[in-house]
């Protein structure tokens, strides 16, 4: 996919709720915390990639994980746009003015207490990125054509709090993309492939 087709979808209509993994029934959204993540789709050429982030391992929260750069809905901030912006600058350096943004994902609803927005942008090179190491432990990209092949992700099931619990996975290179992040990817695939351009 182009960055001009990408930009094309993002102009027509996004689905109205998100799919899960586990389609078991959601917590109730008044009691999540609002949060927002940018999905940076970096302008490489041939290919675009999604850029992530590896969380440091000795975070209490998600430690490890593979995941994009955001975070909680601060105060201050005065959209989900500008939360994701926030914390890509704050976790690995991203310069706000190397983002187009094309617009918001549904809601992605967290066991872990969260009502996520992802917010996808188009990052451009050249770009020069800082990892905070208080959060992030390593940055990465991944093909975009990867990410939309149905046939690089799988369902698969743990157990948590004494209950089956489903969701997607991404393997890549050495890389474990899954949960929340893969369950946001498989929304986003939905979405530019339908009545592709």
């Amino acid at each position: 996919m182009t960055l001009e087709e990408l930009r094309r979808r993002f102009a027509l209509p996004l689905p109205a709720a998100s799919v899960y993994g586990d389609e078991g029934p959601r917590p109730d959204p008044a009691t999540l915390r609002p949060a927002a993540v940018l999905v940076p789709v970096v302008a490489r050429v041939p290919d675009p990639t999604i850029l992530f982030t590896r969380r440091a391992s000795h975070l209490k929260d998600h430690s490890g994980q593979v995941s994009f750069p955001g975070g909680r809905v601060h105060a201050e901030d005065a959209s989900p746009d500008a939360t994701a912006l926030r914390e890509a600058r704050e976790e690995i350096g991203l310069d706000p003015g190397r983002v187009e943004l094309l617009g918001r994902m549904p809601e992605y609803l967290t066991r872990t207490g969260f009502r996520v927005t992802p917010v996808v942008g188009i990052v451009t090179p050249p770009f020069e990125l800082q990892p905070d190491a208080n959060e992030v432990e390593e940055i990465f990209e991944v093909p975009l054509p990867f990410l939309l092949d149905p046939a690089n992700r799988r369902r698969q099931s743990r157990v948590w709090q004494g209950e089956t619990r489903w969701f997607y996975e991404m393997p890549y290179q050495g890389h474990y993309i899954w949960g929340a992040t893969a369950g946001m990817l498989v929304n986003l695939a939905n979405h530019l492939s339908q009545g592709r351009l």
